[in-house]
């Protein structure tokens, strides 16, 4: 059946039934706070971002196995998303700095800068080749993934924006 994760300030993350409301696993790892946990589109990775500047992927079918143990942000990782392909991770950190990783390896494979602030959220475009990121410096900037070149800088809110999600055919983005 299908499952929802959740990811706490407890250090832990929880693993429910949608169709009966169970809690059906905890996992423990993270030392700090757990800000954002993501599902590959299979269902069978997880990753979560950390108070404590890392991030943790587990295998899902391995009996929720910590696969691997991502170091690389020198803050708190606010937000993780993972590629509708399932093949790359994107993390977001308090450090203004957005980190791809290859999803199966663990290996670190880009770092983009550009915000002035904490980065917030981070969300893949549904055809995989566009990054958004939103910032408490106020902005939400695009990303071109194979390249790393910012697309634009989108301006208007008067506070740091605290997440950012496409519509379902790409062309539109809602921020808040």
């Amino acid at each position: 059946g299908q499952k929802i994760a959740s990811s706490s300030k407890d250090k832990s993350i929880k693993i429910w039934n949608l169709a009966t409301g169970q809690l059906l696993k905890t996992l423990m790892g993270h030392s700090k706070s757990v800000y954002s946990v993501a599902f590959s589109p299979d269902g069978q990775t997880l990753a979560s971002g950390s108070r404590d500047k890392t991030i943790k992927i587990w295998h899902r079918t391995k009996g929720d196995q910590l696969l691997h143990f991502l170091e690389g942000h020198l803050n708190w990782v606010n937000a993780v998303a993972i590629s509708p392909d399932g093949e790359t991770l994107a993390s977001g950190s308090y450090d203004k700095s957005i980190k791809l990783w290859q999803l199966k390896t663990g290996k670190q494979l880009a770092t983009i800068t550009g915000h002035y602030d904490s980065v917030l959220s981070v969300v893949f475009s549904p055809d995989g080749k566009t990054l958004a990121s939103s910032s408490a410096d106020h902005t939400i900037k695009l990303w071109q993934l194979d390249t790393g070149k910012q697309l634009y800088s989108l301006d208007g809110h008067y506070d740091g924006v605290n997440s950012v999600a496409f519509s379902p055919n790409g062309q539109i983005i809602a921020l808040c």
